[in-house]
């Protein structure tokens, strides 16, 4: 899929387990700005949560986690294998890809702006010329030197008039990048490699996430430009089983449905990591079951106090405590006539006791959401937002307002046909859950509900590309930038849905760097999103994780998930 549902999807490792930034475009870590870096717009800290709660019996250790020496294993919901970055399908893939790849520029506990592959950069006074400075001597995985021509061929080739992924360099108007995209100029005005270490990109227009978004991953020329043809992407697909990338893995063997293996990249530019072997196990099963008998060393849970025991019951396991920067969100089919309706969207919102879903069934671990917006933002507002709380009453009415009126059966209809929802959600407890409430309320509203379960996430996706689908469940990958929360809404990836109200705003927001105008921008087009509800946004979770105690050097990054400190790890 194009981009949100390759971005956006839900990144549910072992349960909610989230190891990267928002789209294949974003990401990284290390620091050194330019005095003319723009101030860095997000200021919230890590989540308040408490500190780790340590193991109390490692004796308790499975003897199967007792016997590795040299070899982490974390569950993943199945990936497609399209590792590379830029050609994701879908955020599983992402965290494949965030082990492989290392980007130019990350962001540290607070969202500032910090050094990886690039050590510094220089921006223009008038925000429009971005230099970058390369570290010396960095490789890729099969030891070949990375320079400015490697970055310069990446930002090129996103903008190939054949290129349909999720990257947002091609929307930052790149000067002469839209001559390139039409064929009428052979290379890219604005990009210029200066040295073999230094590489500049000059904008047509001030953008605010330009830094971070320019600063992402490097594809080898020698490797992914070698059969580059202008307008002929597809040889891209035969490179991603063997990836040659800048991360601190590489791909050892991707077995679908089973496992990915990785080996430790000896090229890596922060050192070869402590653990020398590193696999996702990506079969189908019960987390609890694997964590418990030992058969993965990292899981994820809702912060139950049920869960919570239970996990200090095992005492061979840590538990950390964890309130990641994302939201969850029902997409809606905008296509579908009903749906096209406001009312009818804002109906759902009433009529769903989303309290009783997300909060109540997961005893307070989480909190309702309505806007595209994590709590933990430095964006986020409640003022002037509807909080929609459980109203059926009310969404009867304004069902009635859109002209759907209650049939004989029960059923509302309008121009002889019925109001039915087509649900589409992962097999899981939550779904389980939403399911059996959903049911519910749908049928005190007069509205027929029709649920469908995949166990497989890359069908439920397959499903929602081909249309058919009222509302399915997916959440976002881990936020950085409040931009980052909105741009399905403006890429054209919910389907049905184009406000050009929205897209000034959005393009307003990133037009500054003023921290205090962004979050006024910001608010109106939470408030904008909350009234028209594109989708229906869903909770905010907490979670907490467990891992083996023997794991050192585990950390967390509140938009970076666990992926920075992963190359630290080893086991005791």
């Amino acid at each position: 899929m194009k981009k949100s549902i390759a971005s956006l999807s839900a990144l549910l490792i072992a349960g909610s387990l989230l190891l990267s930034a928002c789209s294949s475009d974003k990401g990284g870590n290390s620091a050194n700005e330019s005095a003319n870096t723009p101030a860095a717009s997000p200021t919230a800290s890590a989540p308040a949560d408490s500190g780790v709660i340590q193991a109390s019996d490692l004796s308790k250790l499975p003897d199967t986690a007792k016997q590795r020496t040299d070899t982490i294993i974390v569950g993943l919901t199945d990936p497609s294998g399209a590792f590379t970055p830029y050609f994701h399908q879908s955020g599983y893939d992402g965290n494949v890809s965030s082990l492989l790849y290392t980007p130019l520029v990350t962001v540290d506990n607070k969202g500032v702006p910090i050094p990886a592959l690039a050590e510094s950069w220089d921006i223009s006074p008038d925000n429009l010329t971005y230099t970058f400075h390369l570290r010396k001597d960095l490789k890729f995985s099969d030891g070949s030197p990375l320079t400015a021509d490697d970055v310069a061929f990446t930002w090129t080739l996103l903008h190939d008039k054949a290129y349909d992924g999720d990257s947002q360099i091609p929307a930052l108007h790149v000067k002469g990048g839209e001559a390139y995209k039409e064929g009428k100029a052979s290379s890219i005005e604005g990009i210029k490699v200066i040295d073999p270490l230094t590489v500049s990109v000059t904008l047509e227009q001030p953008n605010a996430s330009a830094l971070t978004t320019l600063g992402s991953d490097v594809l080898s020329k020698a490797y992914y430009g070698k059969d580059y043809k202008f307008g002929q992407l597809d040889y891209i697909k035969k490179l991603h089983e063997k990836p040659v990338g800048t991360g601190p893995y590489k791909l050892e063997k991707f077995i679908p449905g089973q496992e990915v293996r990785f080996v430790a990249n000896e090229y890596y530019y922060k050192g070869k990591p402590k653990t020398e072997h590193f696999i996702y196990k990506t079969s189908e099963g019960d987390t609890w079951q694997f964590l418990e008998t030992g058969e993965i060393d990292f899981a994820s849970f809702s912060a139950t106090q049920e869960n919570i025991e239970k996990l200090k019951s095992l005492g061979f396991v840590n538990i950390l405590p964890y309130t990641p920067s994302t939201y969850g969100y029902l997409q809606v089919n905008l296509e579908h006539e009903a749906l096209k309706d406001k009312k009818v969207r804002q109906a759902i919102a009433y009529g769903l006791d989303r309290q009783s879903i997300y909060v109540d069934a997961n005893q307070g671990a989480g909190a309702v959401a309505n806007i595209p917006s994590s709590p933990i933002s430095w964006a986020y507002t409640e003022e002037g937002i509807n909080p929609y709380k459980y109203d059926p009453e009310k969404a009867k009415a304004l069902l009635d307002e859109a002209g759907w009126k209650v049939g004989a059966d029960g059923i509302r209809e309008k121009d002889g046909k019925q109001l039915t929802i087509h649900y589409l959600g992962s097999k899981k407890k939550d779904t389980d859950i939403f399911i059996a409430v959903a049911k519910e309320n749908f049928a005190e509203l007069g509205i027929k509900f029709e649920p469908e379960v995949f166990a497989d996430f890359n069908a439920l996706v397959s499903k929602v590309e081909g249309g058919d689908y009222d509302l399915a469940s997916f959440s976002t990958p881990l936020l950085t930038d409040p931009a980052d929360g909105l741009i399905q809404f403006v890429d054209g990836e919910i389907k049905g849905y184009d406000n050009p109200k929205f897209k000034e705003l959005y393009d307003k927001g990133l037009a500054t760097n003023d921290l205090e105008e962004r979050k006024q921008i910001y608010k109106e087009l939470f408030q904008l999103a909350n009234d028209e509800l594109p989708v229906i946004f869903t909770n905010y979770r907490k979670t907490v994780y467990a891992y083996n105690g023997r794991i050192q050097n585990l950390d967390v990054s509140p938009f970076n998930g666990i992926a920075p400190s992963l190359p630290d790890w080893y086991l005791q």
